[in-house]
């Protein structure tokens, strides 16, 4: 389809879902401009777990063969409590089936399948938004540096923060909600490992997540802490290392890996955990995708595979309308209810985990496996692209 009288498609952000939507436009042979306000390309450190529709969304990006050569299959999910008995466990290899299955492995290698043999020229760095106005047949987006860019439709990719959804929804439109602001990430020597495993107890929780068999992939959230209301940063503080006490408790390969965490604190990332729940994803020729539109606490880490999902949805209809301003209205009424429904399981699990300890362990063996399966169930089934 000539797209010529409709422009390109301007995308604000080179992160993971900036460069699904980047991809899967190209695809369809639709142009493309996106702005990434790094002088580099995104590297974003640290490692992800792709669920089943995750690794479903990739292979519908053409990199389905190119996934299995990066990272690690996750083929068993272990929920256990503090003192490391198992409430319950998913066989995720079953679940999903073999062309499904799980997958863990670093951003940096995700970050490059996705730009794989996509031309170089429709990447623009070190552009650093100031303004969006949005226009009757278009977008224009002016830079700091003075720099103006115009398109047929912009796509906000732009993350949690993101100025496109600033700018043109306004600050009151935010609806970010702080979840666990004392939340750390980090990559360390892998104990053992050779489960996705979450131990929780009464004062925090601590996942591992195995790379490969040398490395794994680790979060940590605390109980009860106060927001710090700080940006992300790499620096931990203090307040992890004071915090060592509330593990205690937990297995020796726990205990040891925080302690080699906190050894090498450069590799600790801590940044609060924030949800966005906005009335409207789309206005006028502005379209918010992933984290910009939906960013959802992990608990069924869903962010990335969400925002993949995204791309290819608003991709495919892009390329069946000639009429750009009429694509928002119908890719939201298409993302809507998935989007819903994981957010509606986010908060029942998030409570079950607000539990008293000895309630969350009673509860958790009979509705952990029903709530995975309520869960991940619908989304086996793939986004239209």
């Amino acid at each position: 389809m000539d797209h010529t009288a409709t422009g390109r498609v301007l995308i604000a952000g080179g992160g993971i879902a900036g460069l699904a939507t980047r991809r899967a436009l190209h695809r369809h042979g639709i142009p493309t401009l996106t702005l990434e306000r790094r002088d580099e390309p995104a590297d974003a450190g640290l490692a992800i777990n792709l669920p089943g529709n995750a690794v479903q969304a990739l292979a519908q990006l053409g990199l389905g063969d190119a996934l299995r050569t990066v990272g690690s299959p996750v083929r068993r999910r272990e929920y256990r409590t503090e003192s490391g008995r198992l409430l319950f466990a998913v066989d995720e290899a079953a679940f999903w089936g073999d062309e499904m299955r799980p997958h863990c492995l670093r951003r940096t290698d995700l970050l490059r399948l996705l730009a794989r043999d996509l031309p170089p020229a429709d990447l623009r760095l070190g552009f650093d938004i100031g303004a969006v106005r949005p226009e009757p047949q278009g977008v224009t987006v002016d830079g700091r540096d003075g720099k103006v860019e115009t398109g047929g439709l912009l796509v906000g990719a732009d993350g949690v923060h993101s100025r496109v959804r600033r700018d043109v929804f306004g600050d009151a439109a935010l609806g970010a909600a702080m979840l666990a602001p004392a939340s750390w990430r980090f990559m360390a020597p892998n104990p053992g490992l050779d489960a996705w495993t979450l131990w929780a107890g009464s004062g925090g929780l601590f996942l591992m997540i195995p790379v490969d068999r040398n490395e794994v992939y680790g979060w940590i959230s605390i109980s009860g802490a106060s927001a710090s209301g700080q940006a992300p940063s790499t620096n931990p503080g203090p307040d992890l290392a004071a915090s060592r006490a509330r593990f205690a408790s937990f297995p020796r390969l726990v205990r040891d890996t925080l302690e080699a965490v906190l050894a090498r604190p450069g590799a600790l990332y801590h940044s609060p955990l924030e949800e966005v729940r906005i009335p409207h994803w789309t206005r006028d020729r502005v379209v918010l995708v992933g984290d910009a539109a939906h960013a959802t606490a992990p608990v069924w880490a869903q962010g990335a595979a969400l925002g993949l999902e995204d791309a290819l949805v608003l991709a495919a209809l892009l390329a069946e309308r000639t009429d750009w301003s009429t694509v928002g209205a119908a890719y939201e009424a298409l993302r809507r209810p998935r989007v819903a429904h994981v957010q509606a399981m986010t908060d029942r699990l998030s409570r079950t985990a607000r539990l008293p300890g000895w309630a969350r362990n009673l509860l958790l063996p009979v509705i952990g496996p029903r709530s995975y399966r309520a869960t991940y169930q619908p989304l086996r089934i793939p986004v239209p692209a």
